[in-house]
């Protein structure tokens, strides 16, 4: 039951979890956790001294204790005072757990601590299941709440708001006003207050409802109508937040919703009046929309709304600097554009166009040869059937060119004409292109290439050109097309010459930004390339490049645009991956677009960022002259803060069947990868356990953690993949930036093979993201205190061998560590802060004044300290005496 999930590599060991819920019966109200409190059930009790014990737990039945046995205690002792418990705690946030040498072992997720009596004694448990303990740390919650108001509320789960709604919609419905309904009405009612509910599901739960009664006619009761409303339709990890967040009633008030947003989903500047107008807009019952509160069903709709997508809003936009040299940026690209099937039998369709632009692709390729009756034709030199004319390709190409996006559009041209045809080529692109041709010479004065913001609404031809110094109408130049690399590759002979072909001068003066030109090596580019010419690389030449000498490999991309396009032994039009070459810098890396699968789904998530405009910029580290970077760093990064991203896989909804699975039945046995892509330091995966047959809500409940070391390249890609399958068993993925994922809790859309989002399948997850210090494994404290100092990583200066620079940069090195110590001593001291409030190591700091201020508020609800500004910093000074555990958190609030 201990096994740690996150030490198994994807796909290898299935791991399997048993306990969806621990009866049939799902979690919707607290008098269900009541229920099951006091039924009991066995959980671990954690000692300090490493021992682990296996006790049976039981809540009174009169709700006033906690009991436990065995014990050597006598019955008496062997308890807990529901009124002597000051809070409860999820997670492995207590010193016995943070001490325990079994630690480790234990799941975040199951693990609960008690805290007990004024000293703040934790009694430290670990359930089975998370669903377990969640049942318990919100039962608990609740009565630690409730205890100090009347217990009348418990008696029923029939008065609350969400009850309160659901007869007003029965009542509405119910038009004779009998009270009963056809069983029909009430399936159709629920079906319109969820869509995404089985007819077949409700069906089966009237039924069971009816044979528990031993009912023989099929009509349905209000009260039936609303239980089968909430088992249905309860989520109940759903529920069990809401419970955490309301302080422990079943609805939010815009007080609960305002702390929710602001300390957990990382929301700024919210106002009281934003949350009512949240609370107006998803709660169902009119009585919540006028007295100002969110029950559970609004709250779901909520958190499932575009409102708590997981994408960054902000990322939606345009939010780079769009005046950095071309060469600064990624650019989304395309191969052979103009096919739709593989490269060896598929024909040239104008579909392929479309897509790609429409999906703000911002380099695009055309092989043209000659036509009959003197038109130029797009084709598929291996298929030549159903050619497409030239003109009508450039004319679908200048509808769209800036559908997507305004940013430029880099038309590869494939020149296989003759030099008549040529200048028909020319005479369409003027007559259709006009003015957005760029045509302007690049200036021998500049260093760098223009920038997409100054070559907005332009289209840039790539492309051969004439010798400048010779003034001739037309002349011959090297092709050095994809077909003339086979070709090459093909033959024996690998060191033949290039193939001459004749180019035109009209031909020739249309290219300007993108020369193309022959790769020979870094020293004869660095020396003699001028930065409006390119080089196109096959994966073969950029892999072994990017492998012998990926600084170089950086450093050239700097200045000039590099082109990678996939090796012509992928005749089925596979993919290469993207990322091993955004990792050397290289800004244009073609993508056979008609090929979906993995690499594509990386590509598409990649250039999601940006407001989707085709253009990413790199980071700094790839484009400051003075930087020296290598993608097969081992660790950190040079100036780059390292981040741990903490992904907490919650639950799925509404999961569909394997499309190319064999006959089965609609059964499915979900799990979900998590996949980090990046530098190579940062590419890892790990997985949750199997959910047995579970497709509509299954309950993962796993916790996981990456370091990522250079956070600006890293992607994520969730992925569902069933484990009981024929032939197929992919069921949906969702791959996006590391820079555009908000923290929180987050519904994932999930999109499907060929990469549409499907509807209402969602993958419910908790993300937060902390810098090295902040998070991780907690250490123990004595530990951490004696390493602390030594194993600090300094930024480290290198010699140039240039005197008068080494020595003025010497001058940085002190302030340098000034500088990491006071980061490191800070990140130090929120970490104390974070544990002696009981606070996980992903808490934000808003997280940690809102548990300290309910601590300092005594039985009167009188303060125990005042806030009193020193040197602009905010001190809490106690009032009077304060217990020993108080005056911890305040010395460590002071240290911060």
């Amino acid at each position: 039951i201990l096994q740690d999930p996150s030490n198994q590599k994807c796909g290898r060991k299935k791991t399997v979890s048993f306990s969806s819920m621990p009866s049939e019966k799902k979690i919707s109200s607290a008098s269900d956790c009541i229920s099951f409190m006091q039924a009991g059930c066995e959980l671990k009790k954690v000692r300090p001294n490493s021992r682990i014990y296996n006790r049976f737990f039981t809540l009174d039945p009169d709700l006033q204790a906690l009991r436990w046995e065995p014990s050597k205690k006598d019955l008496e002792k062997a308890k807990l005072d529901i009124s002597a418990i000051k809070e409860i705690r999820l997670g492995k946030n207590t010193e016995t757990f943070r001490n325990n040498g079994l630690a480790d072992q234990i799941s975040e997720d199951c693990a609960l601590s008690v805290i007990h009596g004024e000293n703040y004694e934790s009694l430290d448990l670990v359930a089975n299941s998370a669903d377990v303990a969640n049942i318990w740390v919100s039962g608990l919650r609740y009565l630690v709440s409730r205890s100090k108001q009347p217990l009348d509320l418990m008696e029923s789960s029939h008065d609350t708001p969400r009850f309160a709604w659901l007869k007003t919609v029965f009542e509405a419905a119910d038009v004779d006003g009998n009270g009963i309904m056809l069983e029909d009405t009430s399936v159709e009612l629920i079906k319109k207050l969820n869509p995404t509910l089985k007819e077949s599901k409700i069906r089966l739960k009237f039924k069971e409802i009816q044979k528990s009664k031993e009912k023989l006619t099929t009509r349905v009761t209000k009260e039936e109508f609303c239980e089968v409303f909430s088992e249905l339709c309860t989520r109940p990890e759903v529920y069990f937040l809401l419970v955490q967040i309301s302080k422990n009633k079943e609805y939010l008030d815009a007080n609960d919703l305002m702390l929710f947003l602001e300390a957990e989903q990382g929301v700024t500047h919210i106002t009281e009046e934003m949350c009512l107008d949240i609370i107006r807009r998803y709660e169902l019952s009119q009585e919540g929309r006028s007295k100002g509160f969110l029950a559970i069903d609004g709250f779901t709709q909520y958190l499932l709304s575009p409102e708590c997508d997981i994408f960054d809003p902000e990322h939606k936009k345009v939010v780079q600097d769009m005046t950095q040299p071309l060469s600064h940026y990624y650019i989304n690209a395309s191969h052979n554009t103009y096919l739709i099937e593989d490269q060896l039998r598929g024909p040239a369709d104008i579909n392929g166009y479309v897509r790609a632009l429409k999906m703000s692709c911002r380099s695009i390729e055309l092989d043209v040869c000659d036509g009959p009756d003197n038109e130029p034709l797009v084709c598929n030199r291996n298929n030549m059937t159903s050619p497409l004319p030239f003109r009508n390709v450039i004319e679908v190409i200048n509808k769209l060119a800036f559908f997507a996006s305004e940013y430029p559009l880099i038309l590869c041209l494939g020149n296989h004409c003759s030099l008549q045809q040529q200048k028909v080529v020319v005479q369409h692109m003027k007559k259709v292109f006009g003015n957005k041709l760029y045509t302007e010479a690049p200036l021998s004065s500049e260093v760098y290439l223009p920038s997409p913001e100054k070559l907005k609404m332009k289209i840039i031809v790539k492309g051969k050109k004439l010798p400048s110094d010779q003034d001739v109408l037309e002349g011959e130049v090297t092709d050095e097309d994809e077909e003339a690399e086979i070709s090459r590759r093909l033959s024996e002979d690998f060191s033949r010459e290039p193939k001459l072909i004749w180019l035109c001068r009209e031909l020739s003066d249309l290219v300007s930004l993108c020369k193309s030109v022959q790769y020979k090596d870094f020293e004869t580019s660095m020396r003699a390339q001028n930065y409006w010419e390119m080089c196109s690389f096959s994966e073969a030449e950029a892999s072994r490049i990017a492998n012998e000498s990926p600084e170089d490999f950086v450093n050239y991309n700097k200045r000039f645009l590099s082109r990678v396009y996939p090796s012509a032994m992928r005749i089925d039009s596979s993919n290469l991956n993207p990322q091993d070459f955004w990792n050397c810098g290289c800004q244009i890396v073609a993508m056979n677009y008609q090929t979906p699968g993995p690499m594509m789904d990386l590509h598409t998530g990649w250039f999601l960022q940006n407001g989707g405009c085709g253009y990413v910029l790199r980071p700094s580290v790839m484009r400051e002259e003075v930087s020296y970077f290598s993608a097969n760093t081992k660790g950190i990064v040079p100036g780059v803060s390292p981040q741990v991203l903490h992904v907490k896989i919650i639950s799925g909804q509404n999961f569909p069947k394997p499309k190319g699975a064999c006959a089965k039945g609609d059964v499915i046995d979900p799990y979900v990868c998590i996949e980090v892509h990046g530098i190579p330091a940062d590419c890892t995966e790990q997985r949750t356990k199997t959910v047995q047959q579970n497709s509509d809500n299954p309950i993962f409940d796993e916790s996981f953690e990456f370091q990522i070391n250079l956070p600006e390249l890293a992607m994520i890609r969730f992925v569902v993949l069933d484990d009981d399958y024929i032939g197929d068993e992919f069921i949906g993925q969702y791959t996006i930036p590391l820079e555009c994922l908000q923290p929180g809790y987050r519904h994932i859309p999930l999109r499907s093979f060929v990469g549409d989002i499907m509807e209402h399948v969602t993958l419910f997850v908790h993300i937060a993201i902390t810098n090295r210090s902040g998070g991780g494994k907690a250490q123990k404290r004595s530990l951490s205190v004696r390493i602390g100092k030594k194993a600090r990583e300094y930024t480290m200066l290198r010699n140039t061998g240039l005197k008068t620079i080494d020595d003025i940069f010497k001058l940085a090195v002190h302030p340098l560590r000034e500088a990491t110590d006071m980061r490191e001593n800070m990140q130090n001291a929120m970490v104390s802060v974070k544990e002696l409030c009981g606070l996980p190591p992903i808490a934000s700091l808003k997280q940690c004044i809102l548990t300290l201020s309910s601590r300092l508020v005594s039985g009167d609800n009188a303060p125990s300290v005042t806030l009193s500004m020193r040197d602009a910093f905010p001190y809490l000074e106690p009032l009077g005496t304060v217990p020993d555990v108080q005056k911890k958190v305040l010395a460590a609030y002071d240290l911060v």
